[in-house]
């Protein structure tokens, strides 16, 4: 099987049954159910085993043995699961053993859409296998692989996702400090300052009391907390920093730290963005354009049924983070890049839009953000330029 494939919704390589041993797993965190097809053997087995991988290969020698004896000499072991929990180390684990391993888009497998349908382990790992079966046979659409990861590129998502955690809960630290502060009826008060926890006691409230002890302790917590989250994103972003500056051009992530400094450098596009951008999406081999697009989540969802002709709106099926990120950039990018052809596009399709259309604004800034997009994917694999875009000079 190829390292890499592009097309990941059906299988490159042609199946021959009859030497493939066939497997797929329902993982849980208390066990794993595995369900088989094996060469020259009637039944389809099925074993419940631990969470254990070693396990898991032994089961997989033990079937290749019984197809052996029946007369199948086994040339190729393929296995399947769904992607969750336990992320893609199982697949890494299993290539790196010579056993060609696939991640399942659990939205890609079609189940029944009765209303109350039974739903357990077994019936989990036939629906599994039927579009496992699919998939190998080359039957486009009968389910999407996830592209796996090496624990390098993993890794190096960590920090902006780490840091879009820890800036979601600074935001929340300090809207549960207002709230609380305004129940006691004190307004202009900035619990987010470095010398809020010393004002604190002498903080009135309107009817000149101090604050009661409970709630003034429940405050100098929630400020301990607010200060050690700014310091860990202060830690990231300047490890991030550094790293940037000292990595040497041959090292394993030279690629993506290349295209880091070549997307810093556009005007509207900080560190944090392209970091994103480049670790979420432009890093991956994607196929096309269209790909991009899908792989962020800009693409439309129409509903077309007889003369009904009309659109649901974006899919969201792609990846939350990046379409969060590119629509926030098409905002920036109208003003700090006027001159782009991208920007005078969509100035030209909106100069006219007044009155009661004005949405038709945002949803062309839907627009914008995916040739965004595509510009930027393009721009960082194939050094193809932004048309009339503004470029901070190389460091």
């Amino acid at each position: 099987m190829p390292k890499h494939s592009t097309d990941m919704k059906k299988s490159p390589v042609a199946l021959d049954q009859d030497s493939t041993l066939i497997a797929v797993i329902e993982m849980s965190e208390a066990s794993w159910l595995v369900a088989g097809i094996v060469p020259g053997i009637a039944r389809q087995p099925l074993k419940k085993l631990a969470p254990d991988a070693e396990a898991l290969l032994r089961l997989l020698e033990r079937w290749r043995a019984e197809a052996e004896r029946a007369g199948r000499a086994v040339t190729r072991v393929a296995v399947a699961f769904e992607a969750g929990r336990d992320g893609f180390w199982l697949a890494r684990w299993l290539r790196a053993r010579g056993i060609e391993a696939h991640v399942i888009h659990p939205s890609s497998v079609a189940v029944s859409r009765t209303h109350r349908r039974a739903k357990t382990d077994r019936l989990d790992t036939r629906l599994l296998m039927r579009a496992f079966l699919g998939w190998l046979r080359g039957e486009a659409d009968h389910c999407t692989m996830a592209a796996i990861p090496s624990s390098a590129e993993e890794d190096a998502r960590r920090p902006s996702r780490e840091r879009e955690a820890l800036v979601g809960e600074r935001t929340r630290l300090v809207n549960r400090m207002k709230a609380t502060l305004a129940r006691h009826g004190v307004r202009g008060f900035n619990p987010a300052l470095r010398k809020a926890p010393g004002r604190l006691a002498a903080l009135r409230t309107p009817e000149g009391t101090p604050l009661p002890p409970d709630t003034a302790a429940e405050l100098a917590r929630a400020m301990a907390r607010y200060r050690l989250v700014t310091e860990q994103i202060r830690e990231i972003e300047a490890a991030r920093a550094a790293r940037l500056c000292a990595a040497p051009a041959e090292a394993p992530q030279a690629r993506p730290h290349a295209m880091v400094v070549l997307l810093a450098r556009v005007h509207g596009i900080g560190i944090e963005t392209a970091d994103m951008l480049v670790n979420e999406v432009l890093a991956r081999d994607l196929r096309d354009r269209r790909a991009v697009a899908r792989y962020g989540g800009l693409t439309g969802a129409p509903d077309e049924s007889g003369q009904r002709r009309r659109e649901k709106g974006l899919a969201r099926a792609g990846n939350a983070r990046v379409r969060r990120g590119m629509i926030q950039l098409a905002w920036r990018w109208l003003r700090f890049q006027p001159d782009s052809v991208l920007a005078r596009w969509y100035r030209a399709r909106t100069e006219d839009i007044a009155g009661d259309r004005r949405g038709v604004r945002k949803r062309l800034i839907v627009a914008l953000a995916r040739k965004l997009l595509i510009a930027l994917w393009r721009l960082a694999t194939t050094g193809e330029p932004l048309e009339g875009a503004r470029l901070r000079p190389a460091a």
